[in-house]
C-alpha cells in the first residue's frame, strides 16, 4: 500500500510503499552523519524511493541530488517525490545499475556519495521473499564490493564516501574501501544505551586520503532513560 509522510510540520513530504523497502533509521542516521557544504554534488547509491536525499537536503538545502536506483518501482516514487517537493531541478533521479558503469554519471562527477549498501553476504541470514526488500539487505543483485567501485568512480579525488553498515562486518568494510583507494576517516559507532553492543556503524572515507582514522563518540538513542536530544534532532522532533 502507497503511503505518505512528513519529516515534520511543514518540511518535505514523500511517498512510500509498503511492498518496498520503508523509510528506516538507517536513512535518517546517514542522512545526519556527512559534514556537508554549500552546492556540493552528492550521489545517493541505490537510492530507493529518494527519501536520504531529502533528508540531506533538509540539512543544506543548495545541494545538488542524484539518486541512482535499480528498481523500477523505487525509482518512480524517487521521481514523484522530487515532483512532490519542487525539487526537480535539484534532484536528478536515474533508472540504473550501479555495477554498469555506462549507467552511471561520469567518473569524477561528486564531492559527495552516500549509501545503505546490502549488509549481508548472499546466502547469509534469513532472505525476505520480496524482491525489494531482498536486494536492500542482501547482496543479492549488488554486492559490498559493486557500491565501493561505484563510490571510487563517481567521486572527485578528495571526495567522501559516506555509509551505514553493520558492527560485525567492518573489516570487510574497511578492506573493501581500502582497495578502492577510499582511505576510512571518521567512523561512529550507534548503540542503544550507553553500555550496550554497537547495532550500526557510519563511516565516512576520502579518496586518495591518507590513513587516519577517527573515532567519534557513539551516538546513543537513550540516556538516562529518555530519548537522547540527538536522537530527536535526527528524526526533526525539534521541529515538531
Amino acid at each position: 500500500m502507497e503511503r505518505m509522510d512528513q519529516l515534520w510540520p511543514g518540511g518535505y513530504r514523500f511517498y512510500f510503499n509498503d511492498t518496498l523497502f520503508q523509510p528506516s533509521t538507517d536513512s535518517f542516521l546517514l542522512g545526519a552523519f556527512p559534514k556537508l557544504h554549500r552546492d556540493e554534488r552528492v550521489c545517493d547509491l541505490g537510492a530507493g524511493t529518494g527519501l536520504l536525499g531529502l533528508l540531506l537536503l533538509a540539512r543544506e538545502s543548495s545541494l545538488q541530488m542524484t539518486n541512482v536506483e535499480l528498481q523500477k518501482a523505487s525509482h518512480e516514487l524517487s521521481l514523484r517525490n522530487a515532483a512532490l517537493n519542487g525539487l526537480d531541478k535539484q534532484i536528478t533521479c536515474l533508472h540504473g545499475d550501479l555495477r554498469d558503469v555506462s549507467q552511471l554519471p561520469p567518473a569524477g562527477s561528486f564531492d559527495l556519495v552516500v549509501s545503505n549498501p546490502p549488509y549481508f553476504p548472499a546466502g547469509s541470514g534469513l532472505i525476505s521473499p520480496r524482491a525489494s526488500r531482498s536486494a536492500a539487505r542482501s547482496e543479492v543483485t549488488c554486492t559490498l564490493e559493486d557500491v565501493c567501485a561505484a563510490a571510487s568512480h563517481l567521486l572527485r579525488y578528495g571526495g567522501r564516501f559516506a555509509v551505514v553498515f553493520r558492527p560485525e562486518r567492518l573489516v570487510d568494510l574497511t578492506d573493501t574501501l581500502r582497495r578502492h583507494r577510499l582511505e576510512p576517516k571518521r567512523l561512529r559507532f550507534v548503540q542503544n544505551t550507553a553500555d550496550a553492543a554497537p547495532s550500526l556503524l557510519l563511516l565516512e572515507a576520502k579518496k586518495g586520503g591518507h590513513s587516519g582514522l577517527t573515532a567519534e563518540p557513539p551516538l546513543l538513542h537513550y540516556v538516562h532513560g529518555a530519548e537522547s536530544e540527538e536522537w530527536q534532532r535526527i528524526y526533526f522532533r525539534d521541529k515538531e
